[in-house]
């Protein structure tokens, strides 16, 4: 089973692990990562932005190739867009496999690659009024290089 979706509404993380897991008898573990915005350094909310369409692509691709590398038994990526407050969901990614290693690295290895990979554009708004664009970090290509 294989879940993608880029959205603007809020998801709720047990509602889709449990619809991940439901009917399922060879799920022995669902490995999470929820990623949430912070508001680091007086940051007022994030905005997202993607070309839909491609996007939706490029995360089936990664996805896929995480079901071929790992033996999972289901994964869902769901990854929103818009204004973001601090303290709202942004991703969701779960994997589920009979053994963990395979639903921990596997989600591990998804994460890295939203991270550094993935065409969204980030827009920070900061309570001052000003504006940046988020750039990539050196620690999160060095994260991602290692699959």
């Amino acid at each position: 089973m294989l879940t993608v979706r880029v959205q603007e509404a809020a998801f709720d993380p047990a509602a889709e692990s449990a619809a991940l897991a439901a009917g399922r008898q060879d799920v022995g573990g669902i490995a999470s990562f929820t990623g949430i915005c912070r508001a680091d350094d007086g940051l007022a909310a994030m905005v997202l932005e993607h070309y839909p369409g491609m996007t939706e692509r490029a995360l089936e691709d990664i996805a896929r190739q995480a079901m071929r590398r790992w033996p999972l038994t289901g994964c869902t990526v769901i990854h929103r867009y818009g204004r973001m407050l601090p303290g709202a969901p942004i991703v969701l990614v779960l994997t589920a496999s009979a053994h963990r290693a395979a639903a921990l690295e596997s989600c591990a290895f998804l994460i890295d690659w939203l991270k550094t990979s993935a065409p969204f554009w980030k827009r920070e708004e900061f309570a001052d009024g000003t504006e940046r664009w988020v750039e990539a970090k050196a620690e999160d290509e060095a994260a991602a290089a290692r699959w």
